[in-house]
Formats: C-alpha cells, sequence, structure tokens
C-alpha cells in the first residue's frame, strides 16, 4: 500500500542505437564468434539488457542514445588484480629496466608498505585503481589481497576489497612471509589454518603464487586444499618465471583459471586444452619485466580457453588498461583482434565462472563500453590512444 507521501520509483527503458559494430559475444545473435551485429542497437531496462538487434528493428523505449557510428563491446572482465597495496615499485622497475631481473621477492617491499598503512589510505588507493580501470571499460573486477601476510592484515585486505567487488580472492600464498623465511613450513600451517580461518568468510576465491621463490607443488596443493575444505574455489599463479607444477595442479583440482602461463610444457597446454581451467594471460607483466610473452597462440590452437587480464600491481605491471593489454596480445602473443577481445571480456567472465558478464545479450547485466572508433579491431589498431567514450555498468551512464 502506498501513500500520497511515498515515492514510486516507474521503470525506464533506454536503447542505444546507430553502433556500427557490436560485440555481443552471442554467436546466436549476430555473425561469428563474437556475435557481431552492424548498425545495432542495445536496449537496456534497469541493470540488463534487455534487447539487442539492428537498429531498425529497435523497439520503442523512454530513452534514446544514438551513438553516432561508434562501436561497442561488452564491459572488460579484469580477472586478475592486485589491488590492496601502498607505497610503489618506482626504484624496482628503473632498475629493472636498466638491467636487473625479475624475481618474486620484490613484493617484500609492498608488503612492508601496506602493513604500515591505513584503512583509509589502501580503500583511497583501491577505489582510484577501480575508477581508473572504469574509465578504461572494465566494469567487472577480481580483486586479490596477498601484500598483509599476516591473518589481520589479509583479513582487513579482503575487506576493503569487498567493498570494491565481489570477485574477492584470498591470497595469503602470495610469497612467504618475512617473519617466517627461516621456516616456510610454519607459514604453510599459518596460512591453511588461522590465517584462512579469518579470512575465508570475505573471500570467494583461494589463490596460489606456485614458483620459485614463493611457493612449490606440495605447498601450493596444501594451500589450494584447504582453501576448498573452506568453500574457496581455486585460481593458480602458474609457470609465470619458470615451469613448474602450477597448471597441472590448477587443472587437476578443478581450479577456475591458471594465470600467467608463460613457460608451458606439452604437458601443461594440453590439461588446459581438455580441462576447463581458463589460462589466464597477463602481458602487462611481461612488458613491465621485459619478458618472454606466453604463447597464445598455442594455447587457442591447441583448444584452450583463454582470457586477458592488466594484472595490475605496484610489481611486475602497473597498469589497469585493459584496452593496453588486448594490443600486447596482438602484438606480441599472436592472437586475432577477435580472439583478444573475446579473451577480455567473455573470457575473462569464464575465469570467473560468470555468465551474466562479458557478453551484451538478453538477461546480461548492461555493462558495455562505446569506443571512439568504428571496430572493435581499434582497441589493437590504435594503440595506446583512448578509445573508451561512455561505459555503462548494470545500466547506468558511468
Amino acid at each position: 500500500m502506498t501513500t500520497a507521501t511515498d515515492t514510486v520509483a516507474t521503470p525506464t527503458t533506454t536503447a542505444l542505437t546507430h553502433i556500427s559494430s557490436l560485440v555481443t559475444n552471442d554467436p546466436s545473435l549476430g555473425e561469428g564468434p563474437l556475435g557481431l551485429i552492424q548498425d545495432a542497437a542495445v536496449v537496456i531496462d534497469g541493470d540488463r539488457i534487455a534487447w539487442v538487434g539492428e537498429t531498425s528493428k529497435a523497439p520503442a523505449t523512454d530513452n534514446r542514445v544514438d551513438a553516432a557510428g561508434r562501436a561497442a563491446v561488452p564491459g572488460f572482465v579484469d580477472s586478475h588484480s592486485h589491488l590492496v597495496f601502498a607505497g610503489d615499485r618506482t626504484e624496482e622497475f628503473n632498475a629493472r629496466m636498466s638491467g636487473r631481473a625479475y624475481s618474486a621477492g620484490g613484493i617484500r617491499t609492498t608488503v612492508a608498505a601496506t602493513r604500515a598503512a591505513s584503512n583509509n589510505v589502501l580503500n583511497a588507493n583501491v577505489a582510484r585503481y577501480v575508477v581508473e580501470a572504469l574509465h578504461q571499460g572494465t566494469t567487472t573486477l577480481e580483486i586479490k589481497s596477498g601484500y598483509g601476510l599476516t591473518s589481520e592484515d589479509e583479513a582487513r585486505a579482503l575487506s576493503i576489497a569487498a567493498a570494491h567487488t565481489d570477485e574477492v580472492t584470498f591470497l595469503g600464498a602470495h610469497i612467504v612471509a618475512p617473519e617466517f623465511a627461516d621456516d616456510p613450513a610454519a607459514y604453510v600451517d599459518l596460512v591453511t589454518g588461522p590465517m584462512l580461518d579469518m579470512c575465508a568468510p570475505h573471500a570467494r576465491w583461494v589463490d596460489v603464487f606456485c614458483e620459485q621463490g614463493a611457493f612449490d607443488g606440495d605447498q601450493a596443493r596444501a594451500v589450494l586444499t584447504a582453501g576448498k575444505e573452506r568453500g574457496l574455489i581455486p585460481r593458480v599463479h602458474a609457470n609465470q618465471l619458470s615451469y613448474g607444477p602450477g597448471v597441472r595442479l590448477a587443472v587437476e583440482l578443478g581450479a577456475a583459471s591458471a594465470d600467467h602461463c608463460t613457460h608451458l610444457t606439452d604437458a601443461d597446454v594440453d590439461a588446459l586444452a581438455q580441462g576447463d581451467t581458463v589460462a589466464t594471460l597477463l602481458p602487462g607483466a611481461e612488458f613491465s619485466t621485459r619478458s618472454t610473452y606466453p604463447d597464445a597462440r598455442r594455447l587457442l590452437d591447441a583448444g584452450a580457453t583463454v582470457a586477458l587480464s592488466p594484472d595490475c600491481n605496484p610489481g611486475s605491471s602497473f597498469t589497469s588498461s585493459m584496452p593496453f593489454c588486448v594490443a600486447l596480445a596482438v602484438r606480441e602473443m599472436g592472437m586475432t583482434p577477435d580472439e583478444a577481445v573475446w579473451a577480455a571480456t567473455a573470457g575473462g567472465a569464464r575465469a570467473l565462472r560468470r555468465d551474466d558478464v562479458g557478453r551484451i545479450a538478453p538477461g546480461a547485466r548492461a555493462d558495455l563500453a562505446l569506443l571512439d572508433a568504428p571496430s572493435h579491431v581499434h582497441l589493437a589498431y590504435r594503440p595506446g590512444v583512448p578509445l573508451v567514450s561512455a561505459v555503462w555498468r548494470a545500466g547506468t551512464l558511468v
């Protein structure tokens, strides 16, 4: 029952029309794997996509927005970021660009700065990078902990991340905490016991850096298994710096994604092709460390599912730009522009086990980016140019 003083919200619908080329990621709606529609329209009803098709067939709506021949893509889905941190590692980057090799040990610098920072500082930093990514078309974002490495600091990192996204990942096993440098087994016991007990209620995912200088295969298995027992879904930092057990461990344990995948054996590639684990490639890390890029072509030709992410973090990839990573993937990793755009949208959604994002189709969340270009190919064709001219997230123009 309502009274004269009640305010009753009136649902509104908006049609975005005259989209030169619309990437739907639904082959049933348009041409090819991207489901491309020319001179397209999208109808938004609340926070959902209500209709997709040609502009000439668009239904009547309360509002209309003329895209004026711009292309549109689904909002980018970033399934790998490390945004809860303080400080930066400019000196380390400068030294690396002067010839020093990258290693996992630099994370300790960020751990010290993050532990010393207040909640307000950490929250403000996360908010800044979330907005920065949003302005570049990223509408879904996973955020990890991993720079606290005490039970209390990891729990507060997850709590801060949860204020900005539903996709929160516990990464207490980023590196061995400095206090446990001489007893890594005791640190694994902490991570799989009291730390996980404190952190699991704040997270959806559990992750581990399975790498030389971080955690070996047995330690990674212990962390991921303990996380699964507490209801968290595994993801793995795998095979970034060297060949190792990370990828096959990820597939064996049913991880949603194996991230980095830079150094792969034929057995690793076969495992990814035959399983449901997504290979999430992070070309910003290779760009920022002058390392060998992952071979996306090899993975795609084998039948693996590939996602892209900027891997925004202060040490090895301080970028939040998915368009930049699309361009890198095309130029350096053997992907076509279509494959790279799919990996940055639908691929990321697969890596987060989501079907409501990463596509523009009826029922999906109304997330899309309008490009100041006639085609999604321009994301690779015009690297470094800020092409994202407008972003809708959950039906709201942001």
